[in-house]
């Protein structure tokens, strides 16, 4: 609720946004949880970034991620850590968002 006063100004309108989940089971909702993350970012102006198919971790990952972003499936007891496919999708995530900034910054001139 912290985003009233930017959002009236306008602040994040353009601006890149990705997001990313934990569950503690593997069907724990993950794409839901994402896809209602976007919500109040899409309401901002933000633009969204997702992970396309070409991330390969995407289709070995048996742990978590998703085209609407990185996921992690925790465990029941919270302690399973991020595999390789995960992390690989966190780092994907993150190098979009910052490429997506860079285009935008320099189109802004």
């Amino acid at each position: 609720q912290g985003t009233g006063q930017p959002q009236v100004a306008g602040a994040l309108v353009g601006k890149p946004a990705g997001v990313f989940t934990s569950t503690a089971s593997l069907h724990g909702g993950q794409e839901t949880t994402l896809l209602s993350m976007m919500m109040p970012l899409l309401h901002h102006g933000m633009l969204i970034t997702g992970l396309p198919y070409s991330e390969t971790s995407l289709l070995n990952t048996t742990g978590g991620g998703t085209p609407y972003g990185p996921s992690h499936h925790a465990g029941a007891d919270g302690k399973r850590k991020l595999d390789e496919h995960e992390v690989a999708l966190c780092r994907a995530l993150g190098q979009r968002l910052a490429i997506t900034a860079l285009r935008l910054e320099n189109t802004r001139g």
